[in-house]
C-alpha cells in the first residue's frame, strides 16, 4: 500500500507492542463485534413482525415471571417488546443498521490503518456518546447505557491517543 494510504510501518492495531496498544485493539474489536450485532438486529427488526417480536419475548420471560411477577428485568424486556410497532420498529432497526454499518466499516479501516479512519470514528464514536449522555441525563438512566457510554469514551480516548501517535511518527519520519 502506499504512503497516502498506510499512515507508518508499525500499526498498533495489527502489532500491539504495549498494554496500551493491546486495549485499542482489542477495543476496536469489540467495537466491531458490536456493529456486526446492531446490524443483524436492524436486519431482524425489518424480517421479523412485531408479533412475534411480543411472542419470543413472553416465551422468554415466562419462566421467571411464574416465580416473580415483578422481576424488573422480564417486565423490561415485554414492555420494549409491547413497544416495538409501526414508527419506532421502522426507527429502530434503521438507527441500528446504521449505526452497525457505520461501525464496521471505520473499525475495519482503522484496523487496516487508515489515517482518516481514526478522526472519523473519533467523531461518530463521539456523536453517539453525546447522544447516549443526553439519554441518561434527560431521558432514562441505565447502567448498560452508561458502561455503554464509559466504552465509548475508553475506544475515543484510546483511538485519538494512537491518532496522535502516528502523527508523531509521521512528522519524525
Amino acid at each position: 500500500m502506499g504512503k497516502a494510504q498506510r499512515s507508518t510501518d508499525y500499526n498498533p492495531a495489527e502489532h500491539p507492542r504495549t498494554a496500551t496498544d493491546k486495549a485499542f485493539r482489542y477495543s476496536l474489536y469489540i467495537k466491531g463485534l458490536d456493529g456486526v450485532l446492531e446490524t443483524l438486529g436492524g436486519i431482524l427488526l425489518l424480517l421479523v413482525n412485531p408479533a412475534e417480536i411480543n411472542h419470543f419475548a413472553r416465551w422468554l420471560t415466562q419462566s421467571e415471571l411464574s416465580s416473580d411477577p415483578h422481576d424488573w428485568l422480564a417486565n423490561h424486556i415485554l414492555k420494549t417488546a409491547h413497544s416495538l410497532t409501526g414508527k419506532a420498529l421502522i426507527f429502530g432497526a434503521i438507527y441500528l443498521l446504521a449505526q452497525g454499518i457505520v461501525k464496521i466499516v471505520l473499525v475495519w479501516q482503522v484496523l487496516h490503518d487508515r489515517i482518516w479512519a481514526y478522526l472519523a470514528l473519533i467523531t461518530v464514536v463521539g456523536l453517539f456518546a453525546i447522544y447516549q449522555i443526553y439519554r441518561l441525563a434527560w431521558v432514562k438512566f441505565s447502567v448498560s447505557l452508561f458502561l455503554l457510554t464509559v466504552f465509548d469514551l475508553l475506544i475515543i480516548y484510546l483511538t485519538q491517543r494512537e491518532y496522535r501517535n502516528h502523527r508523531n511518527r509521521l512528522h519524525s519520519a
